[in-house]
């Protein structure tokens, strides 16, 4: 199949973590705190996870609802030396120039990437989205994710039609959460031109094999906001049984060395 030429994106830092020797392992932040955390761990980047906002801010996720959230998540971050990368859902909107409007908020308080998903919707809608952002911002990394393996059924021709429109609109990456099978990401990453993002899960294969098929961006989602969850009602239930919490914890100090100074 022959593919409109991309158009050239500019090779910004955070780009440039998509073509280095190893793929870019990105865990994602849903507050200051932890997005703080992780930086100071050392990774290069830090995503914010959609589910994770919504959940702090008793919100439902995927709808829309959490706008105003993420921008000023985005706000408190983007200015922080950590490259910033947005969940946006489908952008909060259906309307391109108002993702694209979004899209400007964010890259003008220094967030560096910025994830738009189809939701299975038609693929031109999003497409027309990711046309949008990179017109008004063109140094904002786009990455477009397709749902067919997330929330459909992993049909083959969909996804690579779905992904050539989004490479041609100008996408930056490309994101299929659900795909874990090396042989299929090594075939998917032959057809593309962009950057295969995938989504790590801890029943499929590990980062090596992920790694070894080709992917180039492998997320954490909301896996990491899951098990500190998770791990709080261990610890309360513990308690509560009378058994003192296994496992570290960071102490009051360091949580609050993490949040900004007061103004």
């Amino acid at each position: 199949m022959t593919r409109s030429p991309r158009p050239t994106a500019p090779v910004t830092a955070f780009a440039a973590l998509h073509h280095a020797d190893e793929p870019l392992l990105l865990p994602n932040a849903w507050d200051y705190a932890s997005a703080r955390a992780l930086a100071a761990q050392g990774f290069p980047a830090v995503a914010t996870t959609s589910l994770g906002v919504a959940a702090v801010a008793g919100l439902p996720d995927a709808v829309a609802a959490t706008r105003e959230e993420t921008l000023r998540l985005a706000l408190s971050l983007g200015s922080r030396p950590l490259l910033l990368s947005v969940d946006a859902e489908g952008g909060f909107s259906d309307d391109p120039d108002e993702v694209a409007r979004f899209a400007r908020e964010l890259y003008a308080v220094g967030v560096a990437g910025l994830n738009l998903e189809d939701g299975l919707a038609p693929a031109g809608r999003l497409a027309a989205k990711i046309a949008a952002v990179k017109k008004a911002v063109p140094a904002l990394f786009v990455n477009a994710r397709t749902d067919t393996h997330w929330l459909g059924d992993g049909d083959t021709a969909d996804t690579l039609s779905r992904l050539d429109a989004y490479q041609a609109a100008g996408a930056d990456g490309v994101f299929v959460p659900g795909l874990t099978d090396p042989r299929q990401i090594a075939a998917l990453v032959r057809h593309l031109d962009a950057p295969l993002n995938v989504l790590y899960s801890p029943t499929g294969p590990p980062v090596s094999a992920l790694a070894d098929a080709g992917a180039r961006r492998i997320s954490l989602g909301s896996l990491l906001y899951r098990t500190a969850l998770g791990a709080a009602l261990r610890a309360a239930a513990g308690i509560r049984a009378g058994r003192t919490p296994d496992g570290p914890s960071p102490s009051y100090d360091e949580v609050t060395a993490l949040l900004p100074p007061p103004r």
